[in-house]
């Protein structure tokens, strides 16, 4: 009994670090796909320079000289010199605004730059996920093919001998050629998987050989989780954000409407006479800015709507990828119990050595068995992507 006890506690102890370890490897490559991606890289530059773009124009606009020189006629008239210094400003309160407006499209910025990069690490670690999945039918498939050759090398020496008829032979070499050819193709995913991982490392090789996913976080009821999400989703907050950036741009609209002024210092000279002093001037606001504000307005009301239209569709994605992870998860807990009850190859094997069934019999529950297998490593491996969608606002 203690025996029992301490082989199931290394069972357990194994399964976990190899858990781990896979948690790890794929961590490992979604760093490094963050460091490496180019389209991150770009998308970072660009947005850099947008940044640097909404700190532009936030201060008073350049001066101006001017200088003019008259040379009067008849020369009796004198020449006359004019010299001017001017410094044009929109009204005072329009710079705080102007500096509101820029400070909440930077903050934008992150939100956008996080949901872009949570597209990308998304689908890297959805093909991690692939990855595991063809590797471990990779290793699935090197055993039945060791299992077929032994078969068909079994079943030619028994014709040899007069033991078996070529419909065996024939059986065991079709399903030979099956295997072999399900056993390239695997190997031809695993390949196209390693150019688009190393296309979104930059171009860096990737090698991944796990074949254990990794380890299933603890998921709460439906609410929980679709208000964690919500409350962390970077699409949603630009939204906000952008509603936010455009409620300012109506009072920036306001405040641009208001008169602009000049001021600066004048300097004339004619007839030997000099006059100087200062210089002010003010727009009449009439024409130029007409509508401004109502443009602004229109767009915060689009912006609302769009919160509330990204709000209603963002529930209802979570809401049916909650829905497939729970069927997901019963119909995979149900293919687990019976690839328990099915797996009996060796069985299989024994008994049709010793003649207790026949070969029509052995090739159908064999192909029964790994149609079934195939079938519960396609759920598993849907069954953690669905997962792995759910919690993106973590990558």
């Amino acid at each position: 009994m203690k025996n029992d006890i301490k082989y199931l506690a290394l069972i357990a102890f194994i399964f976990i670090v190899s858990n781990i370890k896979a948690q790890n490897s794929v961590d490992n490559i979604l760093s490094e796909i963050a460091k490496n991606n180019k389209s991150l890289i770009a998308n970072q530059q660009y947005w850099e320079a947008k940044k640097l773009q909404y700190k532009t124009g936030l201060t008073l606009y350049n001066p101006s000289v001017e200088y003019e020189f008259l040379k009067g006629t008849p020369i009796g008239a004198g020449n006359q010199t004019d010299f001017l210094v001017l410094q044009s400003f929109d009204f005072p309160t329009t710079y705080i605004k102007k500096k509101q407006v820029a400070d909440l499209q930077i903050v934008q910025v992150d939100f956008q730059l996080t949901a872009y990069r949570q597209d990308i690490l998304l689908k890297a670690k959805q093909y991690c996920i692939d990855f595991i999945y063809f590797n471990k039918k990779q290793a699935e498939l090197k055993k039945r093919l060791q299992n077929a050759e032994k078969l068909y090398n079994d079943y030619q020496k028994k014709l040899d001998k007069g033991d078996a008829s070529s419909l065996d032979v024939n059986k065991a070499k079709l399903q030979l050629l099956n295997l072999q050819n399900d056993f390239r193709l695997n190997t031809s995913q695993i390949n196209q998987l390693n150019q688009k991982l190393t296309e979104l490392n930059g171009g860096t090789t990737i090698t991944f050989t796990d074949t254990v996913y990794s380890l299933i976080p603890s998921i709460p009821d439906f609410q929980t989780l679709e208000s964690t999400i919500e409350a962390n989703d970077p699409v949603l907050k630009s939204f906000q954000q952008q509603k936010e950036i455009r409620l300012k741009q109506v009072q920036l609209s306001k405040a641009l409407t208001l008169p602009k002024m000049e001021s600066g210092y004048r300097s004339q000279a004619i007839l030997g006479q000099k006059y100087q002093g200062v210089h002010f001037g003010i727009t009449i606001p009439m024409w130029e800015n007409k509508n401004t504000v109502k443009l602004q307005k229109a767009e915060v009301l689009f912006s609302k709507l769009q919160v509330e239209q990204h709000k209603n569709q963002h529930y209802h994605e979570i809401q049916q990828l909650y829905e497939k992870y729970q069927n997901l998860k019963t119909t995979l807990e149900e293919y687990q119990q019976l690839i328990t009850i099915l797996n009996n190859t060796e069985l299989l094997d024994k008994a049709l050595k010793l003649g207790e069934i026949s070969s029509i019999q052995y090739f159908m529950e064999i192909s029964y068995f790994y149609n079934s297998y195939d079938k519960y490593l396609q759920l598993e491996k849907e069954y953690h992507q669905v997962i792995a969608e759910l919690y993106k606002y973590q990558l």
